[in-house]
């Protein structure tokens, strides 16, 4: 891989301030998902190697703790600054590992240093209170602390900005992190790692750890000295982590699955509609948590919607991520590409039509063509089915409260989306929406000043924003007698 910085490309884990192999020379393979071939490998950690890794976390938070938040907020300050400066080789990594095209990797770079310069601010802003007691000689004060040790597990859709959104606002606080970054994209975690190194943070603090999901996992779950789990990813993992948190009765933030409605009305702005829904459904060739999954369309103008929206889909440029003006890269793997397929296929069987796409790209491998289905059932798998794909499913609607019906018929609550200028309208669904996010004529809402997260079965708590610090911090009540 040629890069400007080669110490970015790493092939061992960051763990107390140091480069390590596996004790057990086992390893992972790393595959380029848009040619199919072998990046290189990565360690292998095991159950016991991670117990280790926590014992040296915790063993570091004694100390980071105590650290103020002036020294904690300006080493962040710098791993947000080295990322920037990076940003050309840390995204030519992405997209190499991930697929996604290079531009859009240079994005996710650079707002994963957002939620670094966001919280290395926040870090001077945890402020606690002082309660009048009703009893005299006595005080109340409340003050907010550390919760500890941070098992960090993250997902392949975005290997730098959540790995940045979760640790930074551990990090800030005074806590620890052992993150656990998915096997498709090791390398992207890796490189932040070797920044966060040069950018000066103790050893023990921060740490990049590589090897099965399963045991790495487990420890970090089980493990008596790691305070708090944040996962991103599917609800199915994230149930079973909460069970088996629920032992030791960690903290847990969970963004789990989505399936994200978004709604066209009448009145909507039919060009910024068309450009939100193109804007959220193929960003990352669809395989965000928060893409529209399911695109209702108002009856009066359908028609015009689904022809327009055609017209743009049909200009997506798709390839390797790496070359230019590339607008939609590879699915992550063959698994994600047979989803796909399926989805469609059943939407067809149940009486869609294919607007356009529709089968697997001819580049082959794991690209499948940008598609548009109309007139989809509400039978079909994938108005049910999170579809982690680029395939744009439309349906119509003929009132408000039918259409709220609908976007609310699923058991997750992540992000929604609808377009309207009626401004009675407006409050009245944003407020009936069960999501936690609800973006108003915008197909772009993730920001690091927003509290991001969902409900129902999308997960719990919130990441970004001054309240995601709350996930990392235990509130302890101090009473003051003979006074």
């Amino acid at each position: 891989m040629e890069l400007n910085n080669k110490s970015l490309f790493k092939e061992k884990c960051y763990a107390n301030g140091g480069w390590v192999d596996s004790q057990s020379g086992n390893f992972l393979e790393v595959n380029n998902p848009a040619t199919q071939e072998i990046i290189g490998r990565v360690p292998k950690f095991t159950k016991d190697e991670t117990k280790k890794i926590i014992e040296n976390a915790n063993d570091a938070f004694q100390t980071w703790k105590n650290t103020t938040a002036k020294e904690r907020s300006v080493i962040l300050k710098k791993w947000g600054d080295l990322i920037v400066e990076n940003v050309e080789d840390l995204a030519k990594i992405m997209t190499i590992e991930q697929g996604k095209p290079i531009a859009e990797a240079k994005g996710e770079i650079l707002m994963g240093a957002s939620y670094i310069e966001f919280y290395a601010e926040e870090a001077k802003r945890v402020y606690g209170d002082i309660i009048p007691d009703p009893r005299p000689g006595k005080r109340i004060v409340v003050i907010k602390q550390p919760v500890g040790v941070v098992g960090a597990i993250t997902p392949w859709n975005f290997p730098n900005s959540m790995i940045t959104r979760k640790c930074a606002a551990a990090l800030a606080v005074g806590c620890t992190a052992v993150v656990k970054p998915a096997s498709q994209t090791p390398y992207s975690a890796l490189a932040v790692a070797e920044l966060a190194h040069e950018a000066g943070f103790p050893k023990g603090v921060f740490n990049i750890i590589t090897g099965s999901a399963k045991d790495i996992g487990l420890e970090l779950t089980k493990n008596p000295m790691v305070r708090k789990i944040s996962f991103t990813g599917s609800t199915e993992v994230g149930k079973l982590l909460m069970e088996q948190s629920a032992s030791t009765v960690k903290k847990v933030s969970m963004e789990l699955g989505g399936h994200a409605p978004f709604i066209v009305f009448d009145d909507a702005d039919l060009k910024e509609a068309i450009i939100g829904a193109m804007q959220s459904k193929f960003r990352n060739s669809g395989q965000t948590c928060i893409c529209s999954n399911r695109i209702f369309v108002h009856e009066n103008i359908y028609d015009e919607f689904l022809k327009k929206f055609t017209d743009e889909v049909s200009k997506i440029k798709v390839g390797n991520g790496l070359e230019s003006g590339i607008v939609s890269g590879p699915l992550i793997d063959k698994s994600s590409l047979e989803k796909v397929i399926d989805h469609v296929q059943d939407a067809v069987n149940t009486g869609a039509k294919i607007a356009i796409g529709g089968d697997i790209h001819p580049l082959g491998g794991n690209f499948y063509q940008p598609t548009v289905l109309s007139n989809v059932s509400t039978k079909a798998k994938i108005t049910f089915e999170e579809t982690f794909g680029p395939v744009a499913p439309l349906y119509k609607f003929s009132s408000d409260e039918e259409v709220i019906k609908l976007a609310n018929d699923t058991p997750y609550g992540l992000a929604s989306y609808f377009y309207s200028r009626d401004i009675g309208r407006i409050w009245k669904v944003a407020e009936a929406l069960e999501y936690g996010i609800v973006s108003i004529n915008n197909g772009l809402p993730t920001i690091a000043e927003v509290p991001f997260g969902g409900v129902k079965e999308s997960g719990m708590g919130r990441e970004g924003s001054r309240y995601g610090l709350d996930d990392y911090l235990t509130i302890k009540y101090i009473s003051m007698g003979g006074i």
